[in-house]
């Protein structure tokens, strides 16, 4: 049996008809940039996120910048971000010239660890963006009050995160300003790349409006110096359809996850993700950790089960980020998640036979291991 990590055959499948008539709708409508479909996705994704402002924009990346921008982060200013986040979170930092400063997380949950915040802010820190690292929401309530002692914005990195919820709320909602990504493998994937900055500020969503479309309200009349990130007009298309699928979609992969945790739990080897409510992790990702996860990697791929590695090099150890002066050894548990994590395949679509045939030859992996000590 080959289990490819990711698949959009299952998903895609029943909404192939409803996918190319909004094609065709974009198509018919001579209408590609600005338009009805982005109108409508903004209101409908604002909906869903429970909060009053969406603005559609290129992808998350540009979707932390313009966060940035739109609080006034600039040069000089420090910026708290986990130190095992993907790099876009620190690239957005560093596009509107000010400084990641990175803060270890959770082992155990590897999010952002907030009893470490407090001591990583400086009088030139002015925001911190939690990261809802595979799926699991943030400690919220503890990084807003945080943020509301001290006087910070917070921003959430929510590509990783749709519709799960913590405390008195769900991502997306918690922060002044708030991104995410539609990149085509997360939770709500378009078919190319988008994103979306979802806010309770009118004035927030107002400027991000102005700033996403080279700075301008009326064409070709310009107020500031903006960019191009605005949201295609097509993707929003397809987003729309995609966007009444995803409670089911988020159903199932909670489901899938509670397989993997029922077959792999008895491997004593493994670290599996913390087990927490039900509503609080999406499981874009189902990460697993040991001290062989090469070995183990390279053995689930002779047996043709596809795994990903996420993220094997941490920020700080990346060559673009030399210049920050930092080594290894320096943020160990951001290492050592790199070092030692394994995403299983999981997509919307897989059944139990799968998950357990992934499990079956995990398990022989670690019997083979015991074999040759």
């Amino acid at each position: 049996m080959t289990i490819p990590f990711l698949s959009f055959d299952v998903m895609h499948g029943p909404i192939k008809k409803a996918l190319r008539e909004a094609f065709n709708e974009v198509l018919d409508s001579n209408s590609f940039i600005m338009g009805k479909q982005v109108e409508l996705f903004e209101s409908s994704y604002a909906a869903f996120n429970k909060v009053s402002e969406c603005v559609g924009v290129s992808n998350g990346l540009d979707a932390i910048q313009l966060s940035l921008e739109v609080l006034g982060v600039g040069k000089g200013d420090e910026v708290i971000v986990p130190s095992n986040t993907y790099i876009a979170t620190l690239l957005a930092v560093s596009f509107v010239g000010a400084k990641p400063v990175l803060v270890e997380p959770d082992i155990n949950t590897y999010n952002i660890d907030v009893t470490k915040i407090e001591s990583a802010i400086s009088d030139l820190t002015r925001a911190i963006i939690p990261v809802h690292l595979y799926g699991r929401a943030c400690e919220m309530d503890a990084i807003m009050r945080i943020s509301e002692k001290h006087n910070l914005f917070v921003i959430e990195d929510n590509a990783q995160a749709h519709g799960a919820v913590t405390g008195e709320g769900q991502t997306g909602s918690f922060g002044h300003m708030n991104a995410t990504s539609f990149y085509p493998g997360k939770n709500l994937g378009a078919l190319g790349d988008a994103g979306a900055v979802t806010t309770n500020h009118e004035q927030y969503a107002a400027k991000a409006r102005v700033l996403r479309n080279y700075g301008s309200q009326k064409k070709y009349y310009n107020e500031v110096i903006g960019h191009n990130m605005r949201l295609d007009e097509l993707q929003a298309a397809l987003l729309n359809v995609k966007l009444k699928e995803l409670p089911r979609w988020t159903f199932q992969r909670k489901e899938i996850a509670g397989w993997y945790n029922e077959f792999l739990r008895p491997v004593e080897e493994l670290v599996l993700p913390v087990s927490t409510s039900l509503d609080a992790h999406v499981y874009h990702l189902y990460v697993i950790r040991t001290s062989l996860r090469d070995d183990l990697q390279a053995w689930l791929h002779n047996a043709g089960i596809g795994t990903l590695i996420h993220y094997p090099v941490p920020p700080h150890l990346q060559k673009a980020y030399k210049n920050l002066g930092f080594q290894k050894g320096d943020f160990p548990i951001a290492e050592e998640i790199a070092n030692t994590c394994l995403s299983l395949p999981l997509w919307p679509g897989m059944v139990k036979k799968d998950v357990e045939q992934v499990a079956k030859s995990i398990q022989a992996f670690f019997i083979s291991v015991k074999k040759t000590v």
